[in-house]
């Protein structure tokens, strides 16, 4: 499988932002949920205890949603599925497959006692398929828009101009509705 390195990137983008926005919109879910789960408070005390763990964790979260958006463009395409579905697809089953890691969380986390209990919590286990599912969604779109084909409709440069600068006079005869 070769890997194109520009859709790459442009999938590790759509990833960051769609992580931006699951940040962006924690404060909002965690009433709604009744649970004070914070991933950047998990993540970002995960490696320190003090006062950084909010940029710590903000970062390891947007790094992650890159690495994510970048494996994702490499095989959103193939999936034999609409377009549409593809993203939030890929957030659930990503946290169906990460879940179970809150066992882990609820026991060795060194700030585990700062923690909500996260494994046994069907509220949290909820807050989280919430999450995953925005970004998912915002994933899917943001990197499909972004990794589009090429518009078979719209000429390419080659089509457009000659070796003289003025055009092609068969391309303007074979396309109607272009001058307009």
């Amino acid at each position: 499988m070769v890997i194109d390195r520009a859709k790459t990137v442009r999938g590790a983008f759509a990833g960051a932002v769609a992580a931006g926005v699951w940040l962006a919109q924690q404060p909002l879910d965690k009433p709604v949920f009744g649970v004070d789960y914070d991933d950047s408070e998990l993540l970002g005390k995960l490696f320190t205890q003090g006062s950084a763990w909010p940029v710590v964790g903000a970062a390891i979260h947007l790094g992650n949603g890159a690495v994510m958006g970048a494996a994702y463009s490499a095989v959103a395409a193939r999936m034999p599925l609409p377009s549409w579905s593809r993203g939030p697809l890929a957030g659930l089953v990503e946290h169906l497959a990460t879940w179970p890691l809150t066992l882990a969380v609820d026991r060795l986390h060194p700030a585990r006692d700062d923690l909500p209990r996260l494994a046994a919590s069907g509220r949290a286990f909820a807050q989280a398929t919430w999450r995953h599912l925005l970004f998912g969604i915002v994933l899917g779109e943001l990197e499909r828009r972004l990794n589009a084909p090429p518009d078979p409709d719209l000429p390419t440069y080659e089509h457009v101009v000659s070796s003289n600068g003025h055009g092609k006079l068969e391309h303007v005869a074979s396309t109607p509705g272009r001058g307009d």
